[in-house]
């Protein structure tokens, strides 16, 4: 009997060794197709989704998310990425002293968010909003991103996954108008959607 646990762990990383060390992670930035599209490219997440949290409307939709933020759920290896890596490049794709929305997108479904499942990850936040504050050199009290304790994610309808890849020119219109990485470049400078360690 005391060999029965280690043998079923041996086997689950045999047969699905991408999600023996999976975390998951709820993020509100803007637009979920950019936020997305940003945070796919970085090694160690497994898969980036689309979707709706931090209300309580039950089956939201697109057309009706009232009291929900667009956000993106991070299913990503803890053995090869941190906590503190993601929200590094979280933060710096996108404005965090906006809390009234993101870029050409306003009002409370693109408020910046980060939902945490517990006291680590409330903590992990929080360091990651000092440091990004000492980056910006500005008052802890101007960033406004909203720490929050996780609840429900619902997944967005199946046309805005991969939203960036299945329409790639579309998609590229709308970063360009919104003026998305203008700003970025403007805000944080070379760190501008980089997991570069931060600065002061």
């Amino acid at each position: 009997m005391k060999y029965f646990l280690p043998l079923i762990v041996a086997f689950s990383i045999l047969i699905n060794p991408l999600n023996t060390f999976a975390e998951e992670l709820i993020l509100a930035g803007g637009c979920f197709w950019c936020l997305e599209h940003d945070l796919e490219s970085l090694k160690g997440i497994n898969s980036v989704q689309s979707g709706y949290s931090g209300g309580d409307l039950q089956n939201p939709t697109y057309e009706n998310h009232e009291g929900h933020q667009e956000v993106v759920l991070v299913n990503y290896d803890s053995k090869l990425l941190s906590l503190a890596d993601i929200l590094r490049l979280y933060l710096r794709n996108i404005d965090p002293l906006d809390g009234k929305g993101q870029f050409c997108d306003r009002g409370d479904s693109y408020r910046p968010v980060i939902f945490y499942k517990d006291s680590i990850e409330k903590s992990d936040a929080e360091n990651a909003l000092f440091s990004a504050s000492k980056e910006l050199h500005v008052p802890l009290e101007k960033i406004s991103v909203e720490l929050k304790s996780e609840g429900q994610f619902w997944l967005a309808e199946e046309y805005h996954q991969d939203f960036a890849e299945r329409n790639e020119l579309k998609y590229k219109f709308y970063r360009f108008s919104c003026g998305r990485d203008q700003k970025l470049d403007k805000l944080w400078g070379v760190n501008a959607r980089t997991t570069n360690l931060w600065s002061e």
